[in-house]
């Protein structure tokens, strides 16, 4: 009991000290002339740490914005937090300064303890970023892609076969659909995958990924010297926590990727990005991949299901919700669809450039209920001043997406799902393109490329599918009238609607027989 009385104590007076210099320095540096950018209130030591919600913060950051302005600073036990609430705003410091604001914060619990730090959304600026970067863009860029259209639109055309067979589904199936075009194009899992394995532990990782990669999520991101404390103190569960994360990232990143490696000894790995990248190496050196390049491969391949499979999922998911809460829509993406696909098969990528209210709507899907409403965060790698104000170093910059979806330059309200914002045949002045914030900002955007390009195809043929062959609307009562729909959002990273219930059925029975006959020509060509 002394022991463990001695190391609270120790702890306790280092945390105070810690707190006690930052806020000395930060006082000394405001004493020059420079403020901080305004925010609420900062109390001593703690600053806002009460302040800020744990779970759904965009609301509060979107309060913040009209009481405060674009430009939002917070501290919470001594870490500074800026939030960027315009996409003007973000524009200029994340691409125009990108050279001081393109780190990632340290996320001890996820990025240290869990590993993450060698995924690419978390790797700091570097060699190791460059080799990731290097080997997802030469095997996953726009031109590359392009060979994966197939297998996308088979998956998807067996996802638009169960929502007709068995619309009560829709959301599992949804779910299991945005994981088998990752599997697929990522590793070379076969198109017909059912629950398979790596799907499941991989949706798990992601649940418990988007929930630890919140800002605050662990005291030990915010006080970061509690990682030294040793593990047997009670209730210090921070190593085990960590450890347990490490151990499920790596399984989850590897299982699938030794699977690949075992089937190219064996000759019948299909085309993927793992096979491709791992054979490339192969044939330029003739021999096996080194430890270094093993690692960079096993790593890049691992970040393509949260940038592609988690997004879609949230974004599919809110588009049908908004499908029964505004039926409107519906009826002018048929008509479009009926008018350039005809009726008599399933839209292709090479239909999208015919597309406009389509391709608007994607946009409104993204805006609307953003999948990443708070973006993920950067650092300052150097103090930075802007506008009259002072930006301290290390401090954590926040792209506030929610708040950037909620403009209304078009003249039509935020709350509203209404693609025709983003027409010019339909408004004065269009709304802020959502591919402007939804896959990343500055220097790292650049790293989400791939994995925006397959979900961006994602998104085109599982809109412009559903709206092709099904009509969405809300639950009916027994007295035949419509139910209440209105589902609460989940608190992660990535955000999307709580499970809920619509009607869905087939547009009529020759879009029924357009869709089987699709799928028995996908069976029939995995059977030759």
């Amino acid at each position: 009991m002394v022991t463990f009385a001695i190391e609270i104590l120790i702890f306790s007076i280092s945390l105070l000290l810690l707190l006690l210099r930052r806020n000395k320095s930060q006082n000394k540096i405001n004493s020059k002339g420079f403020p901080l950018p305004p925010g609420p209130r900062r109390r001593a030591l703690i600053g806002n740490l009460f302040d800020i919600p744990r779970q759904k913060a965009w609301h509060k950051f979107a309060e913040w914005k009209q009481q405060f302005g674009e430009m939002v600073y917070v501290e919470a036990l001594g870490n500074g937090i800026l939030l960027l609430n315009t996409i003007e705003l973000v524009n200029e410091m994340l691409q125009k300064r990108s050279s001081i604001y393109s780190d990632r914060p340290t996320f001890v619990m996820a990025g240290e303890l869990m590993g993450l730090d060698n995924s690419i959304p978390m790797l700091q600026q570097g060699s190791a970023w460059q080799k990731q970067r290097k080997v997802a863009h030469s095997h996953l860029g726009p031109a590359a892609i392009k060979k994966y259209y197939r297998v996308q639109e088979d998956i998807i055309a067996l996802y638009i076969n169960s929502v007709i067979e068995k619309p009560e589904t829709f959301d599992t199936e949804l779910r299991l659909t945005a994981g088998r075009v990752i599997m697929s194009i990522t590793y070379g899992l076969p198109v017909h995958t059912s629950d398979d394995v790596y799907i499941t532990e991989a949706e798990s990782v992601m649940k418990m990924i988007g929930m630890a990669t919140v800002p605050g999520a662990f005291l030990v991101d915010l006080v970061p010297k509690l990682k030294y404390l040793p593990s047997w103190l009670p209730f210090n569960t921070v190593h085990k926590t960590g450890a347990d994360g490490r151990n499920r990232i790596y399984r989850m990143i590897s299982r699938p990727f030794d699977h690949v490696k075992r089937e190219l000894d064996n000759g019948i790995a299909l085309p993927s990005f793992t096979s491709d990248s791992l054979q490339e190496y192969f044939d330029s050196h003739g021999s096996e991949v080194d430890a270094d390049t093993d690692h960079v491969i096993r790593w890049a391949a691992g970040a393509m299901y949260g940038a592609g499979g988690e997004s879609t999922y949230a974004t599919i998911l809110s588009f049908i919700l908004a499908m029964a809460l505004f039926p409107d829509v519906q009826v002018r993406a048929r008509d479009e669809i009926d008018r350039v696909v005809g009726v008599d098969r399933l839209p292709s990528m090479l239909d999208r450039p015919e597309l406009p209210y389509i391709n608007a709507t994607i946009k409104e899907a993204l805006r609307w209920r953003p999948a990443l409403p708070l973006s993920i965060p950067r650092r300052a790698n150097q103090a930075d001043f802007y506008e009259g104000y002072y930006i301290p170093r290390e401090t954590i910059i926040i792209p506030n997406v929610w708040a950037i979806a909620r403009d209304e330059k078009s003249g039509i309200p935020s709350h509203r799902f209404a693609p025709e914002r983003f027409l010019s045949s339909y408004v004065k002045e269009t709304a802020t393109d959502p591919y402007s914030y939804a896959f990343g900002f500055g220097r790292r955007r650049v790293l989400i490329c791939p994995g925006k390009a397959l979900g961006d195809n994602n998104l085109f043929l599982l809109i412009s599918g559903l709206m092709a062959s099904v009509d969405i609307s809300k639950q009916r009562d027994a007295s035949d009238q419509e139910m209440p729909l209105d589902p609460s959002f989940t608190p992660g990273l990535v955000s999307h609607p709580e499970p809920y219930s619509v009607r869905i059925v087939p547009r009529s029975t020759h879009v029924v027989a357009v869709v089987k006959e699709r799928v028995a020509r996908i069976s029939s060509s995995v059977n030759l």
